[in-house]
C-alpha cells in the first residue's frame, strides 16, 4: 500500500473555499496574512473562516518576516495550530517564536538550484516542519504562490531529513503525481494551481489536485 500523502490548501478567503478545500479531502488549511498577497485575509476575518474548519484538519498561518506585535494579534484572534514563515527569517527567529508561541513552526525554503538546499539542514535543527518552495524571481512582490516550479530532481532521493517536509511550488492536478514521484515527498502544498483567479479557489480544482496527490495519478 502506497503512503499516505496529505494535502495542505493555501490562501483560502471565503467559507465556501474553506468547506470545499476539506471535503475535498485537505488535511491542512492555510491562511495568508501577507497583505499584498491577493490571498489575504485579516486576523478578524481568519478568525471566521476558521470556524468552518472541521475538527482534525490543522490551521496554518502563513506569514512574511511578521513583527511580534501582528503575530501576536494572529496568534490571540485565530485558533491557529502552526505557523508558517515565509520570509528571510533567520533560525534564531524561528526558535523564538516557537517559545514565544507555543506553536509549531513551519519554514519555508525557497530553492532554485542544488546550493538552496544548504538552508535546509541550517533550517531542520530548529524548525517543527519544512516546506521546500520555488524560489520567486528576484523582482517578484510574492514570496509564494507564483505559480512556478523547480528543479524536482534535486530533492530525489534525499531521504536523511528528520522532520516533516512538504513539497510546493507550481503543484497542479496535473502534475503533482510526478512531482511526488519524484521527490518522495509525503505531503504537498498548493495556492495559485487550484484556482481559476489569483485568490479565487476552484472546488473541482481542489478535489482533482487531492485525487490526484491520493492516487498517484
Amino acid at each position: 500500500m502506497a503512503p499516505e500523502i496529505s494535502v495542505k490548501i493555501c490562501g483560502l478567503t471565503t467559507e465556501d473555499q474553506v468547506s470545499a478545500a476539506a471535503e475535498a479531502g485537505a488535511r491542512f488549511l492555510g491562511f495568508n496574512f501577507f497583505p499584498k498577497s491577493p490571498r489575504y485575509v485579516t486576523p478578524a476575518r481568519a478568525a471566521e473562516l476558521a470556524a468552518q474548519v472541521p475538527v482534525g484538519v490543522a490551521k496554518v498561518a502563513l506569514v512574511v518576516n511578521a513583527s511580534d506585535e501582528e503575530l501576536e494579534q494572529i496568534v490571540s484572534t485565530v485558533p491557529i495550530d502552526i505557523l508558517q514563515l515565509h520570509g528571510s527569517e533567520p533560525p534564531e527567529r524561528v526558535a523564538q517564536l516557537k517559545a514565544r508561541f507555543g506553536l509549531p513552526v513551519m519554514k519555508v525554503i525557497g530553492v532554485a538550484d542544488e546550493a538552496d538546499l544548504a538552508a535546509i539542514d541550517i533550517y531542520e535543527p530548529v524548525a517543527d516542519m519544512l516546506l521546500i518552495d520555488a524560489k520567486p524571481p528576484k523582482d517578484a512582490v510574492l514570496p509564494g504562490g507564483n505559480g512556478l516550479a523547480f528543479d524536482w530532481r534535486l530533492l530525489a532521493g534525499r531521504k536523511y531529513w528528520t522532520r516533516p517536509w512538504m513539497l510546493a511550488g507550481g503543484l497542479t492536478p496535473e502534475n503533482v503525481a510526478q512531482a511526488i514521484a519524484m521527490t518522495g515527498a509525503r505531503a504537498v502544498d498548493v495556492a495559485s494551481g487550484v484556482e481559476r483567479a489569483p485568490g479565487v479557489k476552484d472546488p473541482a480544482l481542489m478535489a482533482a489536485f487531492v485525487q490526484a496527490a491520493s492516487t498517484g495519478r
